[in-house]
């Protein structure tokens, strides 16, 4: 069955935000949720973001601002805690050579049920296969400067193009580089390739399998590009989450609804212009 890879992923999007002591520096970010069952295949989601964003928070709770459907058929803003750490033990998996971070969460229902399945992480075999190169068109979703789409909390759709070479020739350095207007607040968000009428003149059609090719890092609004991880070391991480799995405290991690944090970033339909 085909799958509308565009909203799918604006479905898993979520922003991630931790106000600052004194409460007018609000740190955000972008995360995605992937459903991954244990290896006892119990079931699990995870939130993967830049583990840069994490490391920029410095309190043990962070909010992951999830976007619940009202009985009319609205949609309702709902930040919810996220423990991230417990002094001085990190309760997220971070990976040791990329800017990649993933920890267990409990989701909302629709949100667990939104999360994307780990296969839809591109490994090197589609890397090759696909034959992704430079001019071939990309979709990141993100938070720019904390703001999203509405007040409803969704994530900003934008167009990018491959902007580097060589793409996975060289494991010790799994990332590449988009030409984009990106801007922080936009690390940790999904990075892929939706459809083959984005792929440069020429290039190979794509398979029917979803296609994500990574997560947003580093970015410089100065010089409108951003790097991004690829899947691969996403999949990593994974693999040592389940390794050596981080320790948490009884009350990690639940769902409560709670108000939004203070000074909570407003929506670009509300911001203006300076």
């Amino acid at each position: 069955m085909a799958v509308d890879l565009p909203l799918a992923m604006i479905a898993a999007t979520v922003k991630i935000e931790q106000t600052q002591p004194g409460g007018d520096i609000t740190v955000s970010g972008t995360g995605f949720l992937i459903s991954d069952p244990k290896p006892d295949g119990s079931p699990r989601t995870l939130l993967v973001t830049a583990a840069h964003v994490f490391d920029d928070m410095p309190g043990p709770v962070a909010y992951v601002d999830y976007r619940l459907q009202t009985p009319d058929g609205g949609w309702k803003y709902s930040p919810q805690p996220l423990t991230i750490r417990s002094n001085p033990v990190l309760l997220w998996t971070k990976s040791p050579d990329d800017d990649v971070a993933v920890i267990a969460v409990q989701a909302p229902p629709e949100f667990a049920r939104a999360a994307i399945p780990l296969s839809w992480l591109a490994d090197a075999s589609d890397f090759a296969g696909a034959a992704i190169e430079p001019g071939d068109e990309m979709f990141a979703l993100g938070y720019p400067e904390g703001l999203s789409a509405n007040p409803e909390g969704f994530p900003i759709l934008r167009a990018a193009h491959v902007a580097s070479w060589p793409l996975l020739t060289t494991p010790t350095y799994p990332r590449f580089m988009l030409d984009m207007r990106a801007y922080q607040g936009g690390s940790g968000g999904p990075v892929f390739l939706a459809s083959a009428l984005q792929r440069r003149p020429g290039a190979p059609p794509l398979a029917g399998t979803p296609y994500v090719a990574g997560l947003v890092a580093a970015v410089s609004a100065k010089y409108d590009w951003a790097f991004v991880i690829e899947a691969t070391a996403i999949r990593h991480a994974i693999e040592r989450l389940d390794q050596s799995p981080a320790p948490a405290p009884a009350n990690a991690n639940g769902f409560t609804v709670m108000p939004p944090p203070p000074a909570s970033a407003p929506s670009a339909a509300e911001a203006t212009k300076p």
